[in-house]
């Protein structure tokens, strides 16, 4: 077994020969790092990542809100409004699949910061869009940097989480998405009133200032160092972990194990291996993609067409966004003692009853519950879904496989906005949309319940053998 002395690293003098002369406990890097409890460093990079990831769902829900306004202005169709929603659908499919390729070939961190400035800048440049077409295109770009950013940040948090605590980790990552979605709330119920709906896309490009402090505070990934032969700064990083968390720090280090340095190639996520775990993953994120982007990012226009006021209406969404954040919490506490499959199928089929009470109306309080509970239910599925994807696939190609189980799921993203736009149009068309969400998510549940993989507990070298 290789031993490599860490004075050997710095001095560049590393050889096959190295023999282990210190009797102290030596541990290779991956071991050390999942060995490592939970401790600041972990409380922190999940802060840092899910600031980014609510920013991303900022500038995602403000043109849900700012669309009401916008297609009253420019007296849009409703086939218009399903464009825009789309088209920033199909950005982010693209985005997930290039963003993810090159964050296994180049790294996490990399592409994390520079998908945030990519979206954040995009978002003011709507603002001063001046017609459909132009506004058409800055959603384009809006929606490639958000799909870039998402399977990099979740990656990135994945390769670090304690195997115990990842699932909780992930969901708790994903509940930054509720977040950013309050934000665009109240920056809709408060700004856009008062201000117009071109304020709320110039507050959406903010978060392009992050980005300095995300390039000095989030540290590349130490799987993908080490998997890239980057011993010296994998071993660095691991050990301030260790010191954060109170652990004696070794000073020799035995070399990981590593994946054969193939080329990266779309048929790896489909060999022998993966190709059942790519099947459902693909099923699974077409399916909660659709349901979402459908629903709720026509939500304040299908509420304004049943004929609450646009301030109401805004007020309504705000409360069912802000059930979203204990859908979250309770699935960060299930994900990891009954298991992804279970938490996961559970939250689908409750989100797909809830749908369909939803769809059938009555008065505002039934609307407000319904609409509550499938917010509830809804996100805390999308929570699991980010912890259960990474999982599936190893460190060679995870984001990859992540990335490309995003573009899938943005297809259905695309096709959602679209065809609400054409069925709302019809006397029964409210009942019928939910009607359809509702057999969709039913639909994947059973999916993910007779074919999905459970990984409980495991470390991700474990899930990816």
């Amino acid at each position: 077994m290789l031993v490599i002395k860490l004075e050997q690293l710095y001095n560049g003098s590393i050889d096959n020969t190295g023999v282990k002369t210190d009797v102290g406990v030596i541990m290779d890097i991956i071991s050390r790092l999942e060995k490592i409890p939970v401790s600041r460093f972990h409380y922190k990079l999940l802060w840092i990542t899910g600031l980014g990831w609510m920013f991303d769902a900022m500038d995602t829900g403000i043109i849900a809100f700012v669309l009401p306004t916008l297609a009253k202005a420019w007296g849009l169709t409703s086939a218009q409004v399903g464009y825009i929603g789309s088209i920033g659908l199909v950005g982010m499919a693209l985005g997930a699949i290039l963003a993810g390729t090159l964050a296994d070939r180049f790294g996490r961190k990399w592409l994390f910061a520079a998908t945030l400035v990519i979206y954040s800048v995009s978002t003011g440049l709507c603002s001063l869009a001046w017609n459909f077409e132009s506004l058409l295109v800055f959603r384009f770009l809006v929606g490639f940097g958000l799909g870039g950013q998402l399977p990099v940040a979740v990656t990135l948090v994945s390769e670090y989480s304690p195997p115990a605590a990842r699932g909780k980790f992930i969901v708790l990552l994903e509940s930054f998405w509720g977040v950013g979605w309050l934000a665009a709330a109240l920056i809709a119920y408060l700004i856009i009133p008062h201000y117009g709906w071109k304020s709320a896309f110039l507050i959406g490009a903010l978060p392009a200032l992050y980005v300095f402090h995300v390039w000095q505070a989030v540290p590349e990934s130490v799987r993908y160092l080490a998997n890239k032969g980057r011993l010296e700064e994998a071993h660095a990083i691991v050990s301030r972990m260790e010191q954060s968390a109170g652990i004696a720090t070794t000073q020799e280090l035995i070399a990981p194990p590593r994946e054969t340095q193939t080329a990266i190639a779309f048929t790896d996520i489909w060999s022998p291996q993966y190709a059942r775990r790519t099947l459902v993953l693909w099923l699974l994120w077409f399916g909660i993609v659709y349901s979402y982007y459908g629903i709720f990012t026509w939500l304040p226009s299908l509420m304004v067409g049943q004929g609450y006021t646009v301030l109401k209406t805004f007020e309504y969404v705000l409360i069912m966004t802000l059930a979203q954040l204990p859908g979250y919490f309770t699935a960060a506490y299930l994900v990891d003692r009954i298991g992804r499959k279970t938490t996961l199928a559970s939250f689908l089929a409750l989100s797909a009853g809830s749908a369909y009470f939803f769809g059938q109306g009555g008065d505002a309080q039934t609307v407000l519950l319904w609409g509550s509970l499938m917010s509830f239910f809804n996100l805390g599925a999308w929570g699991v879904v980010y912890t259960y994807t990474p999982e599936l696939y190893p460190t060679r190609i995870r984001a990859l496989g992540s990335g490309w189980a995003a573009a899938v799921g943005r297809i259905g993203g695309i096709l959602a906005p679209t065809v609400v736009g054409y069925m709302i149009t019809g006397v029964q068309g409210f009942t019928q949309v939910f009607m359809m969400f509702t057999g969709v998510m039913l639909a994947v549940a059973i999916i993910v319940g007779l074919f999905g993989e459970e990984t409980k507990g495991k470390s991700l070298d474990e899930l990816s053998r």
